[in-house]
C-alpha cells in the first residue's frame, strides 16, 4: 500500500500559508546540478510494501560489502575489527535508550560515560579538555575554525593542502555565512607535507593553521615548528586527525603545541556505515575551554560529599544563555561517543598500542610488495597504515576495475581532486589489522595485470 498522506489541495493550502506559489520554490537555494531531473532509476512509482523490500534488497546485493572482499579503502573512513562486547555493550537498554535531559542531574550514568570519554579523547590528542564529541571530523574541524576566530578575533584561517578535501568543503561551506577567508591548496605527490608553504602564509592576521596528521596522502609531518611560527604569529595551529588509532605510535598533536586537536573517532568502537553516523572529537586547552563548541560533562560533589556529573559551560542555544552561545552544534554522538569509550576501555593503552603498530606492519608489508609491481611508486615512505602511491595510467579506471574483480583497492585522488591533472594517477591505499597476506597479494596481482 502507498503512504502518501497529502493530497494536491492540502498542498496547495499548505503552500498558500508559507507564501511559496510551488514546492519547487522551497528549494531554490539548492544549486539545479545538485537536483534530480528526473526520477531515480529503478524505483518504481509505488508498489506494495513487500515488493518495496525486495527490489531493495536486490538492489543492496550489487554493493561489495566491505567484510566480504580485500578491502583497501580509506581517506578518512577506515575498517578495523571491532570486538562484539561493544555492539552488545551499547545496545543495553540504558544506553540505547538514554538522551543527556535538560536535568541532567538524574541521567548521572550517561553523564559518567560522557566524563570518561572525554578523559580518554583528552589523553589520546594530548589535550588538557575534550568535550563530550561532535557529530564528525569534518564539523570539528569547522569548529575549531570557527572557535580559532573567536579567540584571535581574525578572520584568516590556512589550511594545509593535505586537509581532507570533504573537510575543506565543509569548512567552505560554513564560511560563507561567518565571512571566514579560507586559504586553500591542493596536495603535490611530493614526499613530504607542505609544510614550508604553511609557514610561509602566516602573518599578522592569520587566527589558525589547519594541518592533517597524518595527511590525506598519509604522510606524517612534525607539527612542533608550525606551531611555534603560528604562536609568534598570535595563530593558533588546529590538528585533525581522521585515523586515531595512529596516535597509539605517534606522538600527540597536543605534545607538539597544537591548540585545538580535532578528528574522526569512526576507527574506534564505530563501523563504516555506508559514511555515518560517525563521532567527530574535539580537545583544546584549558585557556580555551569556555570558547570550545558542544558539550561537556563535568565532576563535582553532590550535598552529601559524594561524586557525581553535570553538563557545564552549557552556553548552548538550547539552554538559556543561547544568545552566547559557541556552536550551533547543541548535542553530541552519544551513542557512537559510548562505542568510542567502550572499545577503548577493552584496548587499554597497551592494546591501542599494540593495535596501532599491528597496522603499521602491515601497511610497510603491503607498501613493499606494491612498489615491486611494474607502474606502481611509493610517493612517501613515511606514513601509518595509510600511503599513496603513483600509477604508470590514471587511477579511477583502475579502481574500477578492480571493483569489477571484487577488490576495494584503495581511493583514486582524480575522484577527491576532480579537474587536478596533476593528481589523476594517485591511489590512496589503506592497510589496517583487517588486511590479510591473501588480501595484499590479490591487489598485487591484479595490479600486474591491469598495469601490465
Amino acid at each position: 500500500m502507498r503512504y502518501l498522506p497529502l493530497a494536491e489541495a492540502d498542498r496547495r493550502d499548505m503552500l498558500r500559508t508559507i507564501g511559496a506559489p510551488s514546492v519547487e520554490d522551497l528549494f531554490v537555494d539548492v544549486p539545479e546540478a545538485a537536483r534530480l531531473a528526473t526520477k531515480i532509476d529503478g524505483l518504481p512509482d509505488h508498489a506494495s510494501e513487500l515488493a518495496v523490500e525486495r527490489r531493495l534488497s536486490a538492489m543492496a546485493r550489487r554493493n561489495l560489502a566491505a567484510g566480504e572482499v580485500p578491502f583497501f579503502l580509506g581517506c578518512g573512513a577506515y575498517k578495523h575489527h571491532i570486538p562484539a562486547s561493544v555492539d552488545h555493550l551499547i545496545q543495553r537498554g540504558e544506553f540505547l535508550t538514554s538522551y543527556t535531559p535538560y536535568q541532567p542531574e538524574i541521567a548521572q550514568g550517561t553523564l559518567q560515560a560522557l566524563f570518561e570519554f572525554q578523559t580518554q579523547v583528552a589523553r589520546l590528542y594530548g589535550c588538557d579538555v575534550a568535550n563530550a564529541s561532535m557529530y564528525d571530523g569534518s564539523t570539528a574541524c569547522w569548529e575549531a575554525i570557527g572557535m580559532a576566530r573567536r579567540i584571535t578575533r581574525r578572520t584568516k584561517a590556512i589550511l594545509s593542502g593535505g586537509l581532507h578535501p570533504h573537510y575543506v568543503s565543509v569548512a567552505k561551506t560554513m564560511a560563507r555565512f561567518t565571512g571566514d577567508l579560507l586559504e586553500t591548496s591542493v596536495p603535490d605527490l611530493s614526499p613530504e607535507p607542505d609544510t614550508a608553504r604553511l609557514l610561509d602564509e602566516i602573518d599578522s592576521d592569520t587566527s589558525c593553521v589547519v594541518v592533517q596528521y597524518p595527511d590525506i596522502l598519509g604522510r606524517i609531518g612534525d607539527l612542533s615548528e608550525l606551531a611555534e611560527r603560528a604562536h609568534a604569529a598570535g595563530a593558533l595551529l588546529i590538528a585533525v586527525v581522521t585515523e586515531p588509532v595512529a596516535l597509539g605510535l605517534l606522538r600527540a598533536p597536543g605534545e607538539m603545541g597544537a591548540d585545538i586537536v580535532v578528528g574522526e573517532g569512526q576507527s574506534i568502537g564505530v563501523g563504516l556505515n555506508f559514511g555515518g553516523p560517525y563521532v567527530g572529537l574535539f580537545a583544546t586547552r584549558d585557556k580555551y575551554v569556555r570558547q570550545m563548541p558542544g558539550r561537556l560533562a563535568g565532576e563535582t560533589v553532590d550535598a552529601e560529599g559524594k561524586r557525581g556529573f553535570v553538563l557545564t559551560l552549557s552556553t548552548r542555544e538550547q539552554h538559556i544563555r543561547r544568545e552566547k552561545a559557541t556552536s550551533n552544534i547543541c548535542t553530541n554522538s552519544g551513542l557512537c561517543a559510548l562505542a568510542f569509550s567502550v572499545h577503548m576501555t577493552l584496548l587499554g593503552e597497551a592494546g591501542l598500542r599494540q593495535l596501532a603498530t599491528l597496522n603499521h606492519a602491515k601497511a610497510v608489508q603491503a607498501a613493499e610488495r606494491l612498489a615491486k609491481v611494474p607502474g606502481v611508486e611509493l610517493v612517501s615512505e613515511t606514513f601509518f597504515n595509510e600511503f599513496t602511491v603513483r600509477l604508470s595510467t590514471e587511477a579511477r579506471p583502475v579502481v574500477r576495475t578492480l571493483a569489477d574483480r571484487g577488490i576495494l583497492g584503495g581511493v583514486s585522488l582524480g575522484r577527491l581532486y576532480p579537474g587536478a591533472e596533476a593528481l589523476e594517477n594517485g591511489l590512496v591505499v589503506a592497510v589496517t589489522e583487517t588486511s590479510t597476506d591473501e588480501d595484499v597479494e590479490a591487489l598485487a596481482g591484479a595490479l600486474e595485470e591491469i598495469l601490465a
